[in-house]
């Protein structure tokens, strides 16, 4: 496959239409939840056909791993920064919460956490690659460290279960989880 700019909209012809599909998954996942993110409704949301979605992605994992990843991608954006030059049990506070915060903020991701739990959204999470990275983001650890495994953990507990308000997060993740850092 070529990565040549398209006559109309002037970018890579994949590119565009990667994004296209992508949002329009986001979108429903945002509008309806994980478990509407399926082939059909993604290429009529999109406008494109069952063919250019595979050609340019793949089935529903693969759509549903895009969705996430350039979620993923920004919630850890957000992390990288709130935590700079912050060390310790600090930053696994400051980006525990600074993940909960991205995390609500995303429309697609508040829609998945903050919606009915089906077991396809456990599977998923229980065999998703992009908690490992964010556990690495999280507290500067490896993904395979248990402590760095347990913050995600964390942050998944906050979403599916969340708190009155942000200073009742904040005082349960320093008095329970800092320690473990100190």
């Amino acid at each position: 496959m070529t990565d040549r700019s398209d006559w109309l909209t002037g970018t890579p012809r994949h590119d565009a239409a990667t994004d296209r599909i992508l949002t329009a998954a986001a979108a429903l996942m945002a509008e309806h939840g994980f478990d509407a993110v399926t082939v059909d409704a993604v290429v009529a949301r999109a406008g494109c056909s069952r063919a250019t979605l595979y050609r340019h992605l793949g089935g529903r994992q693969a759509i549903l791993d895009g969705v996430i990843a350039r979620a993923a991608a920004d919630v850890a954006r957000r992390v990288a920064a709130a935590v700079e030059g912050v060390d310790g049990a600090d930053r696994v506070v400051e980006a525990i919460l600074t993940s909960v915060r991205a995390i609500r903020a995303d429309p697609a991701l508040n829609a998945w956490f903050a919606g009915p739990r089906t077991r396809s959204v456990d599977d998923y999470l229980a065999t998703s690659t992009h908690l490992g990275a964010l556990s690495a983001t999280l507290t500067g650890l490896g993904p395979a460290d248990e402590r760095a495994q347990w913050t995600v953990r964390v942050v998944l507990a906050l979403l599916t279960w969340p708190l009155d308000d942000a200073d009742a997060e904040r005082h349960l993740v320093r008095r329970f989880v800092a320690p473990a850092f100190a």
